[in-house]
């Protein structure tokens, strides 16, 4: 599967639309009369302040510090690309503020202090103590990094944490754990060489020690060679610590007979013939970023019973520190915890490997594309395991409250439990799932509009990103003209443009074209019209000539045109079963409203079958299907004749024996609020319906533009489904996300 390729200017386009940065401040309290206004502020704001200041702990109860963390940095060591300073590292401080929020719903702010000076650097982060609930530090370059977080660590009563250091040592700890299960060997038995003897490397090393392996038997070099005593050149206190008696002098001496190789140095560091020379069944950590010390691939060439994990999404057992630090912080903040102890990093560690060996959910395979199962390719949970969130924050607390690290120890931890459950997004994994099926899939997809700039920046962005092959209909000259324009010339050379022109096909199409249409009114010269000047007729004949997999149109014309135009070549219309289904997305749930396109009225017949489209799709999308049939009334009250196509559109889906829960008809309340539903306790629903299927495609329309105008939901679709190929319509309004969404659910089969 190709690796995605980013381009500068679409990583500086993600930060400035659809505004700079990548967080915003919302309320959480009404804001709007002048009574909430004065519960929020004065007068009502001066009760809890109060009963903070009699008592500082109730600070968690009436503030969010207890689900706020600080992602602080100075800058000096920005990813890899060294000191950047302070403003300079704050995409990488509100990226880690998002990965927060995405993964463990913690709240986080970015913080990016303009000094390199250690003492002013703590007291300034002292000072902002009483705000937060847990300091993460990051990007600060050692030694600094030590003495800071120590120092911190001793003057502040909250939680401090560089996750440079720990991070990667939580997660490599994880790791190893399940690498020598694999492979039948105790921590206290092996030999482990460490190449890389900066933060990271020193804070993995010391967690295993603390987790049992020997000093004696804990080898660390750095760029001089091995650590050892007796050494001056380019020591320092914490090198020191971990200097051992021996004669080995290069890394290379030290690899022989070692039973664990960590690398958190740089590329190439170690050769074929140190891997040779390793003891049976060794495991290679080789963590550099973005390059490894060695690959995979030239690993296994001399050692095949090698156990190989990386910093790279693109190989197996990926040591990625988005599986710790969200979760670890996560346990903390909710048992108030003072600091974050080894014995907390050690619970996380041994939860993360446990999770490994159990059985992967469905829902992870289906998001990479691959069945996983617990092997030595697979010893580390994928970060986006929906089981995390609740398996690895209650071992943390539980740890935190055996070594009384927690002010508020969790009394009912299975209800602690069900309620970390009850924070996960779960849309963001359903998009992900669909992605990753798009990218095994390898589409050609063909955008038909390549005069237009939105579809050409989506038809690039499909093919830089390894979803497949990008063919788009257009003429050559005007297409390399509007990328020059965006800023994307070099694409010209990747991208595949399509017209009547420049087709061998053409004669077929017509052929084609013209014994579906023959007896609909049209002759040769109408047939060559449509296949040699309407492009989205000359691209759905493409389509159905297997010329490409999936069609995506419909950013320049009318919805209802587009769909005209492609039924000459397809059965896509309403008496052939298709539809519109639109996703919308809005705070963590997923509906699924039809039909938006097809049925301008539709009768209970019409109903029955978008019930079904729109099954379909939510099934694709790894949803069990819910359907209401929505109106202004509930089971027949108030009575209206035109609820009744409403009311015998279930009949009809009884009728046709379909395996999908369904209701009707009923308000949308009743359909989607639990509390609603209590007053009938007769509806066949299980829970909320995650499918709306309304009157009419105005009430549809009018239903998905004013959540997406009012309540700032994200629309996707319409879906067009019920047609034998791939195609998906835009809308006008569509940006250049928008239409490498569409790309990808046609790429995906979603419809």
């Amino acid at each position: 599967m190709p690796k995605a390729k980013i381009t500068n200017e679409e990583a500086l386009a993600f930060h400035l639309e659809p505004t700079p940065g990548k967080w915003e401040v919302q309320a959480t309290v009404p804001m709007t009369t002048q009574r909430d206004l004065s519960l929020a502020y004065s007068p009502g704001v001066a009760v809890p302040c109060e009963a903070i200041a009699a008592d500082p702990g109730l600070a968690y109860d009436y503030t969010n510090k207890g689900n706020l963390v600080a992602v602080i940095s100075n800058g000096t060591a920005v990813l890899g690309l060294g000191n950047l300073g302070a403003l300079g590292g704050k995409p990488v401080m509100e990226g880690k503020a998002v990965l927060f929020k995405r993964f463990a719903d913690v709240n986080s702010i970015d913080i990016e202090l303009d000094t390199e000076d250690p003492d002013e650097f703590c007291r300034a982060v002292r000072l902002m103590g009483p705000t937060f609930g847990g300091i993460n530090l990051e990007d600060i370059k050692a030694p600094e990094c030590f003495i800071i977080e120590q120092r911190l660590k001793e003057e502040m009563d909250i939680p401090v944490f560089h996750d440079d250091q720990h991070g990667t040592a939580v997660i490599c700890a994880a790791g190893l754990i399940n690498a020598l299960h694999i492979s039948g060997k105790k921590i206290e038995d092996v030999k482990i060489v460490l190449n890389g003897a900066g933060a990271a490397g020193i804070a993995c090393i010391e967690l295993l020690k603390t987790m049992g392996a020997r000093h004696e038997n804990c080898i660390v070099c750095d760029t001089k060679g091995v650590i050892f005593q007796g050494r001056t050149e380019g020591m320092n206190q914490w090198k020191s610590a971990h200097a051992i008696k021996t004669e080995l002098r290069s890394l290379e001496e030290a690899m022989k007979g070692a039973d664990v190789f960590l690398g958190v140095s740089v590329k190439g560091a170690v050769t074929q013939e140190m891997v040779q020379s390793m003891a049976d069944n060794p495991v290679i950590f080789a963590m550099a970023n973005p390059d490894p010390e060695i690959t995979p691939e030239e690993a296994h060439e001399v050692r095949p019973d090698a156990i190989v994990a990386t910093g790279r999404s693109d190989y197996p057992n990926q040591v990625n520190n988005v599986l710790g630090f969200p979760y670890l912080f996560r346990g903390a903040l909710d048992i108030h915890a003072r600091a974050i102890n080894d014995e907390m990093k050690i619970a996380c560690a041994h939860a993360l490997a446990a999770l490994a060996r159990e059985d992967v959910p469905d829902e992870v395979a289906m998001a990479y594309g691959k069945s996983l199962a617990f092997g030595r390719d697979y010893i580390i949970p994928t970060p986006f395991d929906p089981r995390l969130i609740h398996r690895i924050p209650p071992a943390v607390a539980r740890a935190g409250m055996d070594t009384g690290a927690a002010r508020r120890p969790i009394i009912d931890m299975d209800a602690y439990e069900l309620g970390l459950k009850s924070r996960m997004d779960p849309t963001a994994s359903i998009l992900r799932g669909i992605n990753a099926r798009a990218r095994k899939a390898q589409s050609r997809m063909i955008f038909a509009e390549g005069d237009d700039p939105r579809v050409l920046r989506a038809a690039v962005t499909y093919q830089r990103s390894g979803y497949g092959k990008a063919l788009v209909v257009g003429r050559h000259d005007d297409v390399k003209a509007k990328l020059e324009a965006a800023g994307l010339g070099d694409a010209v050379r990747e991208l595949e443009v399509v017209n009547a022109a420049n087709t061998t096909h053409l004669e077929t199409y017509k052929e084609f074209l013209y014994s579906r249409l023959q007896r609909k009114g049209f002759d040769n010269k109408d047939v060559h019209r449509l296949a040699a000047r309407d492009r989205h007729v000359f691209s759905a004949l493409m389509l159905a000539h297997g010329h490409g997999d999936g069609l995506v149109t419909g950013a320049t014309r009318k919805s209802a045109h587009v769909l005209h135009q492609i039924s000459h070549v397809f059965d896509a219309d309403a008496a052939h079963g298709a539809a519109g289904i639109t996703a919308l997305l809005h705070k963590g749930k997923i509906v699924l409203i039809g039909d938006t396109l097809v049925h301008e009225w539709p009768d209970e017949h019409d109903l029955a079958t978008i019930a079904e489209r729109a099954a379909d799709v939510a099934r694709h999308m790894g949803l069990e299907p819910r359907v209401a049939f929505v109106s202004f009334s509930t089971f027949g009250y108030p009575i209206s004749e035109r609820t009744e196509k409403l009311t015998k559109a279930p009949k009809v889906l009884e009728a046709r024996g379909v395996s999908f829960e369904f209701e009707g008809e009923m308000t949308v309340d009743v359909a989607l609020n639990p509390r609603s539903k209590e007053a009938y306790p007769f509806s066949r629903l299980t829970g909320p319906a995650n499918i709306l299927i309304v009157p009419a495609r105005h009430s549809a329309s009018i239903s998905t533009k004013l959540m997406q105008e009012m309540a700032g939901a994200t629309v996707i679709g319409p879906i067009l489904t019920g047609v034998d190929k791939p195609i998906q319509i835009c809308s006008t309004v569509s940006t250049a996300n928008d239409i490498l969404n569409m790309a990808v659910l046609a790429s995906a089969e979603i419809g």
